[in-house]
């Protein structure tokens, strides 16, 4: 492991040697032809004429060794403090080439040579070369212009024209990118300036990403707009500020259309991000048995579909709701079962309660990344796992620190289930791990089952206060629960007068 300073020494070395690399590079030509001048100048007799085209020379390249050193000097400057050159490289040796024509013309002037012909036939020469590379010299300006706007650097992830993809580089002819299937596009600059370019990273990387969705008249938009929220929500890589939006956008014959807008950093995984939000919205959707409108030779199909299922059973009674499955799956479960002594793991009530509530519980299916409830909310249900996995998480404090505690449930498993019987705030936050099929437990359901079984309150309200106060100095950590929440959570009284109030809701 490297520490700071020697860190920073690394960082040091790295630089010098950069550095003494550009010198080199920078002065290793002008200094060597000097010093050969000054070599023949010192040892070979020459004529008067040789001695002043030496003599011209040797100024032209000491004048060129200290252009050189300069440019250097300034390459070197910026690279340590680590700032970008502020002149692209194609006009940066523009310039110099213009600073080098001029020195040699100074000079030939100096030597009493008439430079008025190379000047005209410069010019002529300038014209001709300036037509036959009128396409390259397009591509260069523009390389100029796009580098002095900053419209984009290395790294962005942009949208020139029809082409979406990250800036891989930009030179003085082209810019090249890589789309979303590793497909390197090239883009000659004078292309690029005439095209209307997005540029996703900036002025920050926070993009905002919209998803359209056609559902059917007959779900209230107050639902789908709910779900829709969820979704975005839920999904770990949007961003919770800005918070997601939800509208609707239209209204046609095939139905309501709808509008969620969310906002990500992570461009880049733009198509998954999208992908994982339309994934749960679709699960929350189908749940809260809102149709996704679908083309009408579809739904002509279904109705066919539906009037021959109905003609078959005519003259017979329907089938019952089969419920066999929820019976099992909560026989199973942990839930309603001594938690310790002598009858630790033994149901509090009997088979026919467990059918009874088999017949009214909701199964329904959850997707991956789904957020069941989060910590601090009010609760009034609970959930047993039928299939999948649960992932819990368990925000506390202690001695001025923040930690994260977490458990898994699997199928049998139950959570949330002391918000139902105290109505104290969630004390954890549950996550679908993986594609989940749960039972879900409402408070009306529950009150059905008390009211054909008055003792039962009482059982559970001695489980419950009893765990409760066993984990008493546990729950004063957790800082969604008040002082009042964990008194009520672990007072037997007190739950007892919350479950009953369950009853009385079914005799209103």
């Amino acid at each position: 492991m490297i520490c700071e300073g020697e860190e920073a020494m690394t960082h040091t070395s790295i630089s010098k040697g950069k550095s003494l690399k550009i010198f080199l590079s920078r002065l290793g030509f002008p200094a060597a032809v000097i010093l050969v001048i000054l070599i023949v100048q010192e040892t070979v007799t020459l004529g008067e004429a040789i001695r002043s085209i030496l003599a011209a020379g040797l100024v032209f390249f000491g004048v060129f060794l200290v252009i050189r050193l300069l440019d250097a000097a300034l390459l070197v400057w910026y690279m340590r403090r680590r700032k970008p050159y502020p002149l692209p490289d194609v006009l940066r040796g523009l310039i110099l080439a213009v600073l080098y024509v001029i020195l040699v013309l100074i000079i030939l002037h100096k030597l009493q040579v008439d430079i008025k012909p190379y000047l005209t036939g410069s010019a002529i020469l300038t014209a001709v070369i300036g037509l036959a590379f009128q396409g390259v010299l397009s591509n260069v300006f523009s390389g100029i212009s796009l580098h002095f706007t900053k419209a984009f650097s290395r790294g962005d992830w942009v949208e020139i024209g029809p082409y979406e993809g990250i800036v891989m580089d930009t030179n003085w002819r082209e810019t090249r990118i890589l789309d979303r299937y590793s497909n390197i596009i090239i883009l000659p600059n004078n292309t690029v300036a005439t095209e209307r370019i997005t540029n996703f990273s900036r002025p920050d990387p926070i993009a905002a990403l919209t998803m359209t969705f056609k559902i059917s008249y007959d779900a209230p938009a107050a639902d789908v707009l709910k779900a829709l929220l969820e979704a975005a929500n839920d999904a770990s890589d949007v961003l919770d500020a800005p918070a997601p939006e939800a509208y609707i956008t239209s209204y046609d014959e095939f139905g309501v259309s709808y509008l969620c807008k969310f906002w990500i950093t992570d461009f880049a995984r733009k198509n998954p991000i999208m992908g994982d939000v339309g994934r749960l919205a679709w699960y929350k959707l189908r749940r809260a048995k809102i149709d996704i409108a679908v083309p009408l030779g579809e739904k002509v199909g279904d109705i066919v579909q539906a009037m021959k299922s109905s003609s078959s059973r005519e003259g017979g009674s329907a089938p019952a709701a089969d419920s066999e499955g929820n019976f099992q799956d909560l026989r199973r479960s942990s839930f309603l079962r001594h938690p310790q002594g002598d009858s630790s793991g033994r149901m509090i009530i009997s088979d026919e309660d467990i059918k009874t509530m088999a017949n009214q519980v909701r199964r329904s299916s959850y997707a991956k990344g789904e957020i069941l409830f989060r910590q601090g909310e009010k609760g009034r249900s609970c959930f047993v796992v039928a299939k999948g996995k649960i992932r819990g998480q368990i925000a506390y404090e202690e001695s001025g620190k923040k930690f994260l505690s977490e458990f898994t449930l699997e199928p049998g498993g139950i959570i949330g289930e002391m918000s139902l019987f105290t109505g104290m705030p969630r004390t954890a936050t549950g996550i679908v791990a993986e594609e989940s099929e749960l039972l879900e437990i409402q408070a009306d359901d529950f009150a059905v089952l008390l009211n054909r079984n008055p003792a039962l309150a009482e059982t559970i309200a001695e489980i419950v206060s009893a765990r409760n106060e066993q984990n008493r100095e546990f729950l004063k950590k957790i800082k969604e629960l008040s002082d009042k929440d964990i008194q009520d959570g672990t007072n037997k009284k007190t739950i007892l007068e919350y479950l009953r109030k369950f009853v009385h809701s079914l005799t209103r």
